[in-house]
């Protein structure tokens, strides 16, 4: 397992291979299936909403000014798109209770 804190693709494809009972290897492969679907919808500039868990939304930012923290300078921040994730009210109730 991952150290605590962390979750990762093989903590997930170790999940289903005890709990649905699919091969270690089909498990790993159905896990990169799954997120190479969510990659690529996003990469064509769609959301990705997995009900009870939250919703990966994509987001045009404009060009703005930025400050230099250090020298105070200001410089242009080019315009870029951003993700973004927003947790479904049934997560958000299950991170607040804590179980």
């Amino acid at each position: 397992m991952a150290p605590a804190g962390t979750l990762t693709r093989a903590d997930l494809a170790e999940s289903l291979h005890h709990q649905v009972g699919l091969s270690r290897a089909d498990s790993a492969k159905l896990v990169e299936q799954i997120l190479g679907h969510m990659c690529e919808a996003l990469s064509k500039g769609e959301n990705v909403k997995i009900s009870g868990f939250g919703t990966f939304v994509l987001r045009d930012k404009g060009e703005r000014v930025g400050r230099n923290p250090k020298t105070g300078v200001e410089v242009p921040i080019a315009p870029r798109r951003v993700l973004t994730f927003r947790a479904s009210q049934m997560m958000r109730d299950r991170i607040v209770s804590g179980s």
